[in-house]
């Protein structure tokens, strides 16, 4: 969430970032601007009468002890229309604060300055490209295909148990996610973040602190009797661990990674961009979260984009980074790199990653605060980034490793699986 300052300092700037998220934001900075004035003239007279109420009180007591009764009660009689009076302006000043708060919510997180404007993904700047696409011939098969033919996923058994989007993994599928999952957590972790295994499911205030409420209610899980939802990321536990928390400063940067199952309704996905691995709705990912000082955070941004990059040129995968324009950005974010991967068979690139600043949009939301050598509280930056999602992360390795004796497992991943091939 922006703060006040963020977008009274200066408005015509504000006004100028959020269009590059595509939002015309003028109407509703000069609403925000006008319902804060009236929230201050509202405190500033309800603190003049509260002033008022002490001054008075003290003299009633004072005439009461000089014996002038009739005179304590007049001053009795204009404290209770006081009273009155007061009560009315903390109403009206609840129903400031109300107004405020919704008006700030609907306003997106400025994008950095680098954010090129767009609306599209076709508007993002490919920014490197590494690895090399292998040449499959004509017998290449789609991960779909490959994965019926060695018995890895079942996608009709997974419509059976639950529906579309929930597959299966079988034998040596299921051996290879567990072991994607524990080599993308000990890169993780050998890089200095701190492995966490939160909740599947979260609260209210925790999806709003994060930003998932009230922008994608609609695209998570909810569990209507406890009024819980289903993570999509485990971003949003994980940094919602320090909501309301003041960290130290000799104890910044905080730096966690998380497995977990991530459910997400993806409404309205269909088409062949979605078959097979492509789009699910339940769907495993390791995530790094960082709570950093804000001098740090880009530098602290552009590690964690080495650190995916390099779990990525050691799965030998074609990879490009992509640095997102403002359409295509995050409600959330103000600089996200996207991480794609090559499909040979699919002849397309795939998602497998966001890295993330969000300055401190969600540190804002989530009230979290560090305290500085000077004794100074202010928000912290907060980051995260997937480290890696498994879905295309699979469907690449299988496509793009296929040969006619079966599909040859990267060397990196060999200690894990406890097998160099599929066949």
């Amino acid at each position: 969430m922006l703060t006040l300052k963020q977008i009274r300092d200066n408005r015509e700037y504000a006004v100028e970032r959020l269009s590059a998220k595509g939002m015309e934001a003028a109407e509703t900075i000069e609403k925000i601007i006008a319902t804060d004035d009236r929230r201050k003239a509202t405190q500033m007279e309800l603190d003049s009468i509260l002033s008022e109420l002490n001054s008075i009180s003290k003299q009633i007591g004072l005439l009461f002890k000089e014996g002038k009764r009739e005179e304590a009660d007049i001053l009795k009689a204009k404290t209770a229309e006081l009273k009155d009076r007061a009560k009315e302006l903390e109403d009206k000043l609840k129903d400031a604060e109300t107004d405020l708060s919704e008006l700030i919510v609907t306003l997106p997180n400025f994008p950095h300055e680098s954010v090129p404007h767009g609306r599209t993904a076709g508007d993002n700047i490919n920014i490197k490209e590494g690895g090399n696409k292998p040449d499959l011939g004509n017998n290449k098969l789609p991960h779909w295909e490959l994965a019926k033919k060695y018995d890895l996923i079942d996608f009709e058994l997974g419509n059976k148990l639950t529906g579309a989007g929930f597959p299966v993994y079988k034998g040596k599928g299921a051996a290879l996610q567990r072991a994607l999952i524990t080599y993308f957590l000990n890169k993780n972790i050998q890089a200095g973040y701190n492995e966490v295994m939160p909740p599947l499911m979260v609260n209210e205030a925790s999806g709003f602190g994060t930003g998932q409420l009230p922008d994608k209610e609609g695209q998570m899980y909810h569990v209507t009797g406890d009024n819980f939802y289903l993570i999509p990321t485990a971003e949003v536990p994980v940094t919602n661990i320090y909501r309301d928390t003041i960290i130290e400063d000799k104890d910044l940067p905080v730096k966690m990674t998380a497995y977990t199952p991530c459910f997400r309704r993806e409404a309205g996905s269909y088409g062949k961009d979605v078959r097979g691995l492509n789009r699910l709705h339940q769907f495993d990912k390791v995530e790094i979260v960082r709570f950093e000082k804000p001098e740090n955070s880009y530098a602290a941004l552009d590690q964690m984009v080495s650190h995916v990059e390099g779990i990525i040129q050691e799965l030998g995968l074609p990879y490009r980074i992509l640095r997102l324009c403002g359409g295509d950005m995050s409600f959330t974010s103000a600089l996200t790199y996207d991480f794609e991967v090559y499909s040979a068979a699919q002849k397309r690139w795939l998602e497998v990653s966001s890295v993330s600043n969000f300055e401190s949009f969600q540190a804002n939301r989530l009230k979290c605060r560090y305290r500085n050598q000077d004794k100074k509280i202010q928000l912290v930056h907060t980051l995260n980034g997937s480290s890696l999602a498994l879905p295309r992360i699979v469907a690449s390795l299988l496509e793009n490793n296929q040969t006619a004796e079966g599909i040859k497992i990267p060397a990196a991943l060999v200690p894990f699986t406890g097998f160099d091939i599929i066949d």
